[in-house]
């Protein structure tokens, strides 16, 4: 499991990094096959980078045959400091960095994918509607790579800055006092245009935090635009489901290397070095013992129906992409 990091110190300036660079952890095969790869971006609401939709999401999809990476992404764990294009850009970045790798890696260039949850479905749908906007905006060893993705999973994801909208995720991403043109750039049914990679999509109808409103609403955009798409909806089942198997119910998620820049911000704020008010401060080591297994949480129950989604996806790549229905 190789560790890349994604910008040079130079380049990357969120203000609440704290020491962080986003990076992704590789899980590529050794041998010398070239397959398709597939980009994870867990969600948390763009406050944390979620461990429940990282390895264990990647390590299935390694097992399918895939080249598989995990993104860890920049957060906004205070709602203090808005992301902006920082997430999405994180996400060309890998993009970038994979396709312009793609022959020692052993990874079809042309079948780069991501695969996102909840917030993180947001980035990597933001990337799918807008990447050709940023294919002239590098310079150095990156200028003439496209961040093109080939395909997109998007699964539960937050959509829409509009009626059914997750607020927080986008209060994280754009500010409290957003503008109604940037909550309009964002609202991604809005944004669906020609150049929208294929697209998989699936959401529970019972939802409780993000409303399956969302996916209905970027599912009629892709229709509009005639964007190859697969939806499902599963009839019932929370927010959050990742595999929605055994290991997902029995927190067997793997490193939780996607909260590094989570805990590098808690160090700084115990050590003075981000100063924030006393109550920010216990909030935030209040959180850190959720993240460590310090609370005690409500025993998960793996979703029959819903954990079929990765075959699902599965097969629908090989058929969007033309691959034999057995290996790759």
């Amino acid at each position: 499991m190789n560790k890349v990091l994604l910008w040079n110190e130079s380049e990357y300036n969120y203000a609440a990094a704290c020491g962080f660079i986003p990076n992704m952890r590789l899980y590529f095969h050794e041998d010398e096959k070239v397959r398709p790869c597939i980009l994870i971006a867990p969600g948390g609401g763009y406050s944390v980078v979620s461990p429940s939709e990282g390895e264990i999401v990647a390590k299935k999809f390694y097992e399918m045959g895939y080249q598989t990476a995990v993104v860890t992404y920049t957060t906004n764990l205070l709602q203090m400091i808005p992301l902006k294009l920082q997430p999405m850009q994180d996400l060309m970045r890998a993009i970038r960095y994979i396709r312009k790798h793609a022959e020692e890696l052993h990874v079809d260039k042309d079948k780069i994918m991501l695969c996102g949850f909840s917030a993180g479905a947001h980035a990597c749908g933001s990337v799918a509607v807008h990447w050709q906007e940023f294919e002239n905006t590098e310079t150095g060893e990156y200028a003439s790579i496209s961040a093109k993705p080939n395909a997109v999973i998007l699964s539960y994801p937050v959509i829409t800055s509009g009626d059914c909208a997750h607020r927080g995720s986008f209060t994280a991403l754009l500010g409290a006092d957003a503008s109604e043109e940037e909550l309009e750039y964002m609202s991604l049914e809005k944004q669906v245009t020609e150049y929208m990679p294929p697209c998989f999509l699936w959401q529970t109808a019972t939802d409780e935090l993000v409303p399956v409103q969302n996916s209905f609403l970027f599912a009629q955009a892709l229709q509009e635009k005639k964007i190859p798409y697969a939806f499902h909806v599963f009839s019932k089942g929370k927010h959050g489901l990742s595999l929605a198997d055994e290991a997902w119910a029995n927190e067997e998620f793997g490193e939780p290397y996607t909260l590094e820049q989570t805990f590098a911000l808690g160090q700084a704020v115990n050590d003075g070095t981000f100063p924030v008010p006393e109550e920010v401060k216990q909030a935030l080591n209040e959180m850190a013992k959720m993240f460590t297994g310090q609370t005690k949480r409500e025993k998960e129950q793996s979703n029959e129906e819903v954990k079929q989604w990765p075959e699902l996806a599965d097969e629908w790549i090989r058929v969007l992409f033309k691959m034999k229905q057995t290996g790759i």
